[in-house]
């Protein structure tokens, strides 16, 4: 089946299930907050090279995560007991997002987190959609996670660590808030060992859409995590100590 073309206007996507074997779904609109959004409504997420015309992609099997399943090894264990990081939520968002677009991925010759992608993502940020998750060590960033909150789904995006490990303490601590939050999935997008170690698995194209027309009668709610989040984390940091 041909890729769609899409105009700026009017917003819509074709069917998910038209995507080519590869994912790609459509070419063209815009990277409006409204046109984002409901692409991730429907399972549908952008991604594209700067200078190439935006490209939208819904990928099957899908890759996910039930926030309140996530494993913990050994290791990570002596991570989440070492002081000397800190977490936060929405406290610098563009520069979590910068940084997951200054790591270079395996296979990838530049990153698809480039400045059109940084600026639509915050405007996201702003409106209460975009969240991120910080790890500080004293007052450095060294690891981090963002993505979208739509219902009770989070849509997870990118992640990154300038020290070990810390790009898993960040979405360790983002499945233990949202498990809190009542939030059902993470979705993950594509397949991944490491997240696959976390408690990822995969499900299917079906079950996948099946959910997300569930997930359209949660609200999508506009907030700010930073001071829920540092409520959470205070209790939880005293709990495991």
């Amino acid at each position: 089946m041909p890729v769609a073309f899409l105009p700026e206007f009017p917003l819509y996507f074709p069917h998910p299930s038209q995507a080519d074997r590869h994912g790609l779904l459509a070419i063209g609109g815009s990277l409006s907050s409204e046109r984002i959004i409901l692409a991730y409504q429907n399972g549908i997420f952008p991604w594209y090279n700067l200078g190439e015309p935006i490209m939208w992609w819904s990928l099957s099997p899908r890759l996910m995560l039930d926030p309140k399943q996530i494993h913990v090894s050994k290791s990570m264990h002596r991570v989440l007991n070492n002081k000397s990081f800190s977490v936060t939520a929405d406290k610098d968002f563009e520069q979590v997002m910068r940084n997951c677009g200054a790591i270079m991925r395996q296979g990838q010759n530049e990153s698809w987190i480039h400045e059109e992608m940084i600026q639509a993502y915050i405007n996201l940020h702003q409106m209460g959609i975009a969240h991120s998750i910080e790890v500080w060590k004293s007052e450095e960033l060294v690891g981090g996670i963002y993505g979208l909150a739509i219902g009770k789904l989070f849509c997870g995006e990118s992640m990154f660590s300038k020290i070990s490990n810390t790009s898993k303490l960040a979405m360790i601590n983002l499945a233990n808030f949202l498990s809190v939050k009542k939030f059902d999935w993470i979705d993950c997008q594509q397949e991944s060992d490491h997240m696959k170690r976390m408690g990822a698995s995969v499900i299917s194209q079906g079950d996948f859409l099946n959910y997300l027309e569930q997930n359209k009668r949660n609200s999508l709610v506009s907030e700010n995590w930073s001071e829920e989040f540092s409520n959470f984390y205070q209790e939880w940091t005293n709990f495991r100590y």
